[in-house]
């Protein structure tokens, strides 16, 4: 646990350089976008910090007529869920300084998962924040696609990993759209 605590101090550093000088955003790859169907639901996030923003991900798949999820969170144990969200409607306050939807916004089972990371392998491997929210909603919603949404320099070549953790199926940062190669 503490090798993983290490990498995120470090990972949260070099991204928050990073986004100090501005990076591009992060466009729709041809490969994300073949993926987008009326059928789909698409779960993002609001990006917080310099966290990697999926919003134009999210506008590509808003005009493809995919349905649109955001994350809801109740507490650090509480687990993650996802709730409709439509343009336009308001977006509430909630811990760790995320906007969320309103309890009172359908709950839906996404198919594709856009997921903030601090680092990430080319193998899918992921680091998030620690809480263990987005570990909990992948091993819940096995069939949806996993992209991990940074930024370039997030990028290693080993992150530390335990048996729950839960690999990606695809990045997207500003320069490319990868497959997730496990080894």
């Amino acid at each position: 646990m503490q090798e993983k605590t290490m990498f995120r101090r470090e990972l949260r550093a070099e991204r928050d350089v990073f986004f100090s000088f501005n990076p591009p955003s992060i466009a729709p790859h041809s490969t994300y976008l073949a993926q987008l169907t009326p059928d789909a639901i698409v779960a993002g996030y609001i990006a917080v910090g310099s966290e990697a923003d999926p919003a134009r991900l999210i506008d590509a798949a808003r005009r493809a007529g995919c349905t649109i999820a955001l994350p809801r969170v109740e507490s650090k144990t509480a687990p993650l869920q996802f709730h409709r969200y439509d343009a336009g409607n308001p977006l509430l306050p909630g811990p760790f300084g995320l906007l969320q939807p309103s309890i009172d916004a359908p709950m839906v089972t996404p198919t594709i998962l856009l997921i903030p990371l601090l680092g990430f392998t080319r193998a899918g491997d992921r680091l998030g924040q620690g809480a263990g929210h987005y570990d909990r909603a992948l091993a819940a919603n096995p069939d949806a696609v996993r992209i991990g949404v940074a930024w370039s320099v997030q990028e290693r070549l080993t992150l530390p990993r335990d048996p729950w953790d839960m690999p990606l199926n695809a990045i997207i940062t500003e320069r490319d759209y990868s497959i997730a190669e496990p080894i």
